[in-house]
Order: C-alpha cells, then structure tokens, then sequence
C-alpha cells in the first residue's frame, strides 16, 4: 500500500513539475547548480512531501533519515545530507508555487463541498524561530521579535495570514495566504487583499477591529469586517457596564462564528508541524519550511 502511495505522490508532482514548477528551478549558471544532479528536482519533491505526509517526519534531518533507511531501493541517487539539504533549498520557490496548484487542484475535484463564496475567515498564525529571553539569529531580514498575546509569548520569527472560505460544518478553505515578521500588524498585513474581497462579510479577532476602514469598506465595496467588542478608551465605567450583557453576546457569537479558522491553524500544527521552526538555521530553509508545510497540509485533501 505505501508503494502505491509513493508512486501516486511522484507522478502529481512530476505532473505539477512538468506543467508549472520547472521554470521555478533553473539554474541559469554552472555556479548555481546543484552539487549532485543524478537525483531530479522530482524525486527531492516526493522524498520530503512523503515524509512528511505519510511518516510523520517534519525536519529535513528526520525526513533524510527516513529516506536513507527505507526509500533507498527507490531512490538509488540520493546523496549525502548536505547535498540534500542545499537541493531543497534550491527549490523554495517551487514550495511556494506548488500551493496554488495544489489549491487549485481540491477546487477542481470538487474536494470541498459546502463553501460559502461570500463570507471569509481571517486570522493569523505566529511560525516560532525561538522563544523567550532568546534572541533571533536566523532569517532576520525577514523575521523580529514581539509579543503573541493569544499564547501569552515573547518570540522571535513570522506569521502566517490567511483569509478563508466559510465552509459549512467543516474546516474553512484558504484563498489568500501571506507571510510577514512577526511584528507587523495583521491588519496592516491583510490591507493589500481587502479589495478582492467585495460583497463580503468578513469575521476576524480584536486585532482587526478599525471603525473608519469598515465604514469605507461597506461604502465602497459593501464589505464589512465583524469582529468582538473592542473597549474604547475613555469610555465610563457605567457606560460599559450598561453595554456589558450586549457585547458579551455580540462578542460570543462573532467568535463562534470565526473557531473554525482556528482548527484550521491546529489541524496544520498537528499534521505539519508548522509553528515550530527552531531546527531552522538559513533564510531559505524558513520559506521551505512554511510552504512546504502548508503544502504538506494541503495535500491531506488530495491524498
């Protein structure tokens, strides 16, 4: 059975290689090329895609490891590990590249019934490089150090944006996916995407919350991004306490209505790994990580 799945993983990604990715992996002088040619780009492919989604391996170390001891009647070319770990890099751009297809692809098998194309899930994601007192040393031109409060954390690395389909009774499906530094607004970081998204009713946390952008949004496109109550400065005790049982309720049924987006984040935690990124050590082994992880989730709905 696990030969069938091997198999059944390579041709999808020698056809995904062959149609799009390929032009994400030249190499355009002798001194870009990789180490070891004998190996293709497609079988590096499967290697770590089937690591990960069918053993469970989620860092190149273990995915190496697996591979060495049990694909090598597959892969007779698979070279040393520093080899292998240059190879991957050199694809960041394919990981990237392969998650539209993939998406497209569930769309086009009908994967997901249910989705509801007007109202959209957003929320974002904190992918850790360290933790703590700790200080960032890797990937810093496009990661930083700030405060998650939902996990009550200091840390050092990413977040991950996605905006999201409401799908009924199950998890929502993503559209729109960014990365930025940890730092960043997460409204700031979905501002670019606001006007595809016309004719929408939008759920989102606390952090979204900007009166002026929902009254312009709703004038403009009929959009409008619901999100809990959000306590006003200099606002009396008697006026909130007046407000409480209202808001509570408002408040309540907002977050019900946005919990599937964060079973979406643990689903990709539990079969990814995503969020943990500490055995990273280089700028293009964090972008391999995050979409190939991503990826990796994604392809639980083809697979």
């Amino acid at each position: 059975m696990k030969e069938l799945e091997l198999v059944q993983l390579y041709c999808y990604l020698c056809e995904c290689y062959n149609t799009e990715l390929w032009c994400y992996c030249q190499r355009f002088t002798p001194n870009t090329s990789p180490i070891n040619q004998k190996i293709t780009d497609e079988e590096l492919l499967t290697i770590y895609f089937y690591c990960r989604r069918y053993e469970n391996k989620h860092t190149k170390v273990q995915i190496y490891d697996y591979a060495d001891r049990y694909l090598r009647s597959w892969f007779p070319q698979l070279p040393a590990y520093a080899n292998f770990n240059t190879r991957l890099n050199f694809l960041e751009n394919a990981f990237l590249s392969l998650i539209p297809m993939v998406l497209k692809d569930i769309e086009h098998q009908n994967m997901i019934k249910g989705i509801i194309q007007n109202v959209s899930l957003i929320d974002s994601l904190p992918i850790v490089l360290c933790k703590g007192k700790r200080q960032g040393k890797v990937a810093k031109e496009i990661s930083d150090k700030t405060y998650c409060a939902s996990k009550n954390m200091y840390y050092c690395g990413v977040k991950l944006h996605v905006v999201a389909n409401q799908v009924e009774k199950k998890l929502p499906f993503p559209n729109f996916i960014s990365m930025t530094k940890a730092s960043e607004n997460d409204l700031t970081a979905i501002r670019p995407i606001l006007p595809q998204l016309a004719n929408h009713a939008i759920f989102a946390d606390k952090a979204y919350c900007d009166k002026p952008l929902n009254e312009q949004l709703l004038k403009e496109q009929n959009t409008y991004i619901y999100t809990p109550v959000k306590l006003i400065k200099g606002q009396s005790l008697q006026t909130r306490q007046f407000n409480k049982a209202a808001d509570d309720l408002f408040s309540k049924a907002i977050s019900s209505v946005r919990q599937p987006i964060e079973g979406f984040f643990n689903w990709m935690i539990e079969k990814s790994n995503i969020q943990n990124a500490s055995k990273v050590r280089a700028t293009k082994g964090l972008f391999v990580h995050v979409w190939g992880s991503l990826a990796t989730t994604l392809m639980f709905y083809l697979f």
